[in-house]
């Protein structure tokens, strides 16, 4: 995962890190280890970063190089995020084992993520986007179109 458009993005609205991390309420320290890629951001600061510059999160995380198709949404929603993993799920023929072992992690954690009980990583959401083509916007909800452009 590359967050270069992070840097990008912050650098052409003549922002600092300790001016956009506050308007997420994290550290300028760690928004510096999300910007450079130490440690990967979660999707819920993702999103709030992606609602300030007015971008999508396929275009802040390089899926897509085109920027449009999305709306702007404050809070993400586990249960609908949830449904629409399980959809992604069926409609590649997967049980909970196999996406599980996709993404090396368990059974019940996938589980979790398809009841709305835990919000998913950014890493696993990438890692489902990228493998099978799907718009990161509509995972989350703030797009209709399921697949990237």
């Amino acid at each position: 995962m590359n967050f270069e458009r992070l840097f990008l993005l912050r650098e052409k609205n003549n922002l600092g890190q300790k001016e956009i991390a506050k308007v997420i309420c994290v550290s300028q320290q760690t928004y510096s280890t999300w910007e450079v890629g130490t440690k990967i951001i979660p999707l819920k600061h993702l999103n709030k970063i992606c609602n300030y510059y007015h971008v999508s999160l396929d275009y802040v995380l390089g899926l897509s190089s085109r920027n449009n198709n999305y709306k702007n949404i404050e809070n993400l929603n586990r249960v609908e995020i949830g449904k629409r993993i399980k959809i992604i799920r069926q409609d590649n023929k997967l049980t909970l084992r196999s996406l599980a072992k996709e993404l090396n992690t368990t059974s019940s954690t996938i589980s979790a993520y398809e009841t709305g009980k835990t919000l998913i990583l950014t890493a696993f959401a990438y890692q489902i986007a990228k493998k099978y083509k799907i718009s990161l916007d509509w995972l989350v909800g703030r797009c209709e179109v399921k697949t990237l452009n």
